[in-house]
């Protein structure tokens, strides 16, 4: 089994020499930490000050990490995937929004994509983020506990039914949800809000999947408090399982203001965390689906074992792994090719609005130790296979 993840024909495929030497050239540059960190600020800068650099940013970052700009472009890099059993997220990148034009015009983008997804098997999932839905500082007054004002009531009743009207519509269609996860210190609300659609629309089988960041050291116990529940009121869970994307601003965070930090202390009790809640879920399929969002081999390899000593079928439709798109192809195509359920995180969106989103791409490959280097020793063995 331990030599699936080595196969980089099968992991490049899609690739033409030309994109190869794009993603070689690229990872490159995301391992020198200095030059990512002044080409973010250079690139905010440019964008801010209307210079025209969209055109070298659409040909270099954002083409290998976005399917486009919009739903269209995005049909041709699924249909591709799809080919090579693969499936697609569509993730309209767009996040942080503050005004309710901004927030409503999420919203209904979240609508369109799932009219535009119901037809097609290549996309069996569509994802929002909660502060795509409700500003970040209400979320986070409503998880600290303070009371709201009347004004912010009724602006919660609107995140509210943004959250409803989306998940009756994915649960409608058949369309599974995606709820991505966000800072702990507004999380707590987005996660109650996820429940209480869970409770409504995953009465039959998994629609709804919220997301568990295993970084933090408190997500086991919360999801067997949650599976508690559950049992009781007789739905099903539906989670996405990854390590976590604000390390630092956490830690940051939680130094500043003097409390203990939510992260765990290392980066192996992360990796320990990560594999407990996902075996966790595997003991308990009978009541819950799971998403693992993962990039890493080891954990791949870990879950691929326990489906063959609990003799789940690698098809199971409650068993996803998943990756983003422009990274780790070697995991998602060799998953694939060897029948698991495997989806790609497709982002899209206008280029401007989509680089906080290619910021932290960049910033988590520097961070993440043997990420970069390890996708750069891949795209280093399929040069010399093709002998570029």
């Amino acid at each position: 089994m331990k030599e699936i993840f080595e196969d980089t024909a099968t992991a490049f495929a899609l690739k033409t020499d030309s994109e190869l030497e794009r993603a070689y050239f690229l990872f490159k540059l995301i391992a020198n930490e200095p030059l990512v960190k002044i080409g973010t600020a250079v690139t905010n800068f440019a964008i801010k000050a209307h210079l025209p650099v969209e055109k070298l940013i659409r040909a270099s970052v954002f083409d290998h990490f976005c399917g486009g700009v919009n739903e269209e472009e995005c049909l041709v890099v699924a249909d591709k995937m799809f080919e090579k059993g693969v499936s697609t997220i569509l993730d309209y990148s767009v996040e942080g929004q503050e005004v309710e034009n901004q927030l409503d015009s999420c919203y209904e983008k979240a609508l369109k994509t799932l009219d535009f997804v119901k037809e097609y098997a290549a996309i069996p999932f569509i994802v929002f983020k909660p502060t795509g839905f409700g500003r970040f500082k209400l979320y986070q007054k409503i998880t600290e506990g303070h009371s709201l004002h009347k004004d912010e009531k009724e602006e919660w009743q609107r995140v509210v039914n943004r959250y409803d009207k989306v998940c009756k519509k994915a649960h409608d269609l058949e369309v599974s949800i995606l709820i991505d996860g966000e800072e702990s210190w507004m999380q707590g609300a987005a996660d109650e809000l996820a429940e209480a659609m869970m409770r409504k629309y995953n009465q039959k089988k998994a629609i709804v999947f919220n997301t568990l960041q295993t970084y933090r050291w408190d997500r086991l116990d919360y999801l067997k408090r949650l599976h508690k529940d559950a049992l009781e009121n007789n739905y099903f869970i539906g989670m996405k399982v990854v390590r976590g994307a604000y390390m630092e601003k956490e830690n940051d965070r939680a130094e500043e203001k003097g409390y203990p930090s939510p992260i765990c202390e290392s980066k192996k009790a992360t990796d320990e965390n990560f594999d407990n809640v996902v075996a966790y879920m595997v003991e308990n399929l009978d009541t819950m689906s799971l998403f693992a969002g993962t990039h890493n081999e080891i954990s791949s390899y870990r879950l691929m074992e326990q489906m063959e000593a609990k003799n789940i079928e690698h098809n199971d439709p409650r068993i996803w792994f998943g990756q983003l798109y422009g990274m780790s192809d070697h995991i998602s195509f060799n998953l694939a090719k060897e029948g698991y359920n495997v989806a790609k995180y497709l982002p899209f969106g206008p280029v401007k609005d989509v680089m906080p989103y290619l910021i932290r791409r960049a910033e988590e490959n520097t961070s993440v130790a043997g990420q970069t280097s390890r996708e750069l020793t891949l795209l280093k063995k399929e040069r010399k296979r093709r002998k570029i």
